[in-house]
């Protein structure tokens, strides 16, 4: 028996179809992991491939970790030539051999995001920007979209003539490029936008790649943004056999630069494209399949399928209708201990919410229940302090043109150099047009210095050290020399022996990763480099952390979840103004409700037998307490599929038969445990501000500011105002109530 007879007939028909672009749509949980690894099987053993002429990419780590896997399993010897990974480690490994042809060093570091920020705060600083009004997170969000487009700083520039806002964000993009390169460094937009750039200018390293790789295969096609497709297009532009496989459906990552039209105008950019529908499911059962399929039929910007399955009707989906966020979190709890009695275990629970805040009662429920839990998209265990300083030795040693790596640990542990002397040694820098670490080499250059010259020689010294042995001994010799000679552990100690021990361990945890690496390149037959590892380190994802094997309840944002899928799902919140959100239900951008309906569907396809959403009448959001209708997502899935507890019936109006569910939302003035009524607030649009662009207002709580925009949504306005002591702040000006002053 072949392996492709394991294959359903719609499966066959991709995996079997190797020329030419090719569009497969695949459903949630349609098998589409399965689809691409017998496709690259197919491509070796019967189409004659060699397998170091395929490329396969998809977006994260994880995902990347076992398509890798099941390809070995499946081709077997060969498979290691194959290239599978992430869309940023693709780059990676092309930079590292090429980025010199764009006057960078191979030996460049990669930025996280709080380099990031830490670079963007030099950067305002440095061409004198007011980062009360341009805020630095807001600044690093509009040059990653514009990085997203391919859109230069020079671009931007002239983009923004006429607009005082977008001119100054091109003076700050201008320059934190320029930061960037001096300091040899990419962010993470970088690794696309210089591989593209790359490919553009350098005819003889696209030839290569082209030859290289002449089948592609792109994973998760719906998540992809500009400069992705652009990447994915000059590598196919030889061959054309592209194949790209997504879900139009699961695409919820507009915020991050997505682009939908990549795969709902697939063909129109790949002409004599097949496209390929992958309906059938194996993960759920059809009354949740169908409940999805219902939802999703309302959005229009889609392409036209449906799935089914041969795992049966199941049980219907549990609706539950609360009080109060605090009876939700309540019943949730309960309602998992009473499976996990049954013999259940933690890790088939997730609880997904739309925001983050909604994490904190069912945290606080789980601790006083004694139930195991893991939120996913917490700290990121790369940022926290003793990490960042040791990796920070490490960036130095590889790269000392990174001037933030430098700055960050030539005062840690504390060595008596102050702020004034590493100010002078930048300034030194900078006039002299030479990194930090440089200017530290030649201190007689550099005026007043001072005494100070000794601690800096001494550090200097130190570095040029570790730079020797790293040349000898290996990664985890290197690690443990550094945090012998620098005395960090002990320094951690003195500080704080309470906080010290979970630090200590978080040290050994990285000492256990660098060990890990050594051994994945001994396994792979390669040499493992301190350039190979910050990569590694660089790359890595916050869902990257989900550890499937141990025993806990899983709480997490329902952007983390796609990919994921458990027995018992809880999609939590379900209630106008939070999911789907007020700004979304007010917006004229009907594509921004469309997304939203798209999260809600992928919520709904992570459940594989159990299905519960549920909403409560009122919430306590940002220290107010607000009333909300049941979500309109919910009205659109048939009742027929539904099931609502007994001690809700009375509260919910159960309607007709095919219609949709309705609820009744009863608003009494309700005494708190305070004794104080509740206020019930109603939103109407005014007919006009007394205030405008420009003018000074008041807000009771936020004191006096200036108002820098006023935008008319479908019910209201929304302000946004500049105050004088609380930062800029975007408000509905029926709730906001400002006054002009």
């Amino acid at each position: 028996m072949s392996i492709y007879d394991t294959l359903n007939e719609q499966q066959r028909e991709a995996v079997f179809h190797t020329d030419g672009p090719l569009l497969i749509l695949a459903g949630a949980g349609s098998g589409k992991t399965r689809v691409l690894t017998h496709r690259i099987a197919y491509l070796i053993e019967e189409k004659g491939v060699n397998p170091w002429n395929i490329l396969a990419i998809t977006f994260t780590n994880k995902a990347a970790g076992e398509m890798r896997e099941r390809v070995d399993n499946l081709v077997g010897f060969g498979s290691e030539s194959i290239w599978v990974s992430t869309f940023h480690s693709t780059c990676v490994r092309i930079l590292r051999r090429h980025i010199d042809r764009l006057g960078y060093d191979n030996n460049f570091t990669i930025y996280d995001a709080d380099d990031q920020k830490t670079l963007m705060k030099d950067v305002c600083r440095l061409i004198d920007i007011d980062t009360k009004v341009y805020k630095e997170r807001n600044l690093l969000s509009a040059i990653s979209s514009a990085k997203d487009e391919l859109i230069t700083p020079a671009e931007y520039e002239l983009n923004a003539a006429g607009d005082y806002g977008k001119q100054k964000i091109a003076k700050v993009y201008l320059e934190y490029e320029k930061q960037l390169r001096a300091n040899n460094a990419l962010d993470f937009d970088d690794l696309l936008v210089k591989t593209v750039q790359l490919l553009q200018t350098q005819p003889d390293v696209l030839e290569y790649y082209q030859e290289r790789f002449r089948y592609i295969m792109v994973d998760e096609y719906q998540d992809t943004n500009t400069v992705q497709f652009k990447f994915v297009s000059l590598l196919a532009g030889k061959y054309k056999n592209l194949c790209v496989v997504g879900d139009d459906d699961q695409s919820i990552y507009k915020f991050r630069g997505a682009n939908i039209k990549n795969i709902l105008n697939f063909e129109q950019e790949f002409h004599d494209a097949k496209v390929i529908k992958l309906e059938q499911n194996y993960r759920s059962t059809s009354n949740i399949l169908n409940a999805a399929n219902a939802v999703i039929s309302n959005n229009v910007g889609r392409k036209d399928k449906s799935l089914w399955t041969d795992n049966g009707e199941g049980e219907k989906i549990q609706f539950r209708q609360f009080d109060t966020a605090y009876d939700e979190a309540d019943f949730i709890a309960e309602d998992i201990r009473k499976h996990v009695k049954d013999g259940a275990a933690y890790n088939e629970h997730a609880i997904l919410y739309r925001t983050n805040a909604q994490s904190r009662l069912f945290e606080e429920r789980f601790v006083a229940g004694n139930i195991p839990y893991k939120i996913v998209g917490g700290i990121n265990f790369y940022a926290r302090r003793e990490i960042k300083d040791l990796l920070a030795y490490l960036k130095t040693i590889d790269n000392g043109k990174d001037d933030l790596a430098v700055r960050r640990i030539i005062n840690v542990p504390k060595r008596g150099i102050g702020l004034t002397t590493i100010n002078r040694v930048q300034e030194s820098a900078l006039e002299r047009e030479i990194g930090f670490y440089e200017a530290l080499q030649g201190l007689d250059l550099i005026p007043n210095i001072g005494r100070s010259a000794g601690k800096l020689d001494s550090f200097v010294a130190l570095m040029e050290y570790f730079k020797g042995f790293a040349a000898k001994e290996t990664l985890s010799d290197l690690m443990k020399e550094i945090i012998e000679k620098t005395g960090y552990v002990e320094n951690l100690e003195a500080e704080d022996k309470e906080d010290a021990q979970s630090r200590i361990e978080n040290i050994e945890e990285l000492q256990s990763k660098i060990a890990a690496y050594e051994e994945s390149c001994a396994d792979m037959d390669e040499k493992p480099t301190l350039s190979g590892f910050l990569e590694e380190v660089a790359l890595v994802a916050d869902i990257d952390s989900l550890d499937e094997e141990q025993d806990y309840v899983i709480l997490m944002t329902l952007h983390s979840a796609k990919g994921l899928e458990f027995p018992h799902v809880y999609l939590a919140g379900m209630e106008d103004g939070l999911f789907p959100s007020y700004m979304t239900i007010t917006s004229d951008d009907n594509e921004d409700l469309e997304e939203e309906r798209r999260l809600c569907y992928v919520g709904i396809t992570r459940a594989e037998k159990d299905l519960t959403v549920s909403c409560a009448r009122r919430r306590m959001i940002r220290g107010e307490t607000q009333y909300n209708k049941m979500s309109r997502f919910l009205k659109e899935i048939p009742t027929e599929l539904m099931e609502t507890g007994a001690a809700f019936e009375e509260e919910v109006e159960m309607p007709t038969q095919n219609a949709y569910f309705q609820a009744k939302q009863v608003f009494k003035q309700k005494a708190f445990s305070t004794g104080k009524t509740a206020k019930q607030f109603t939103v109407t649009k005014e007919k006009g501000l007394d205030y405008t662009i420009g003018d000074r207002v008041k807000h009771m709580k936020f004191g006096e500011g200036l108002v820098t925009d006023i935008t008319e949504g479908g019910r209201d306005y929304e302000v946004t105002v500049q105050f004088d002591t609380a930062g800029v702040k975007k408000m509905f000006a029926s709730f906001a109530r400002l006054q002009k002053v």
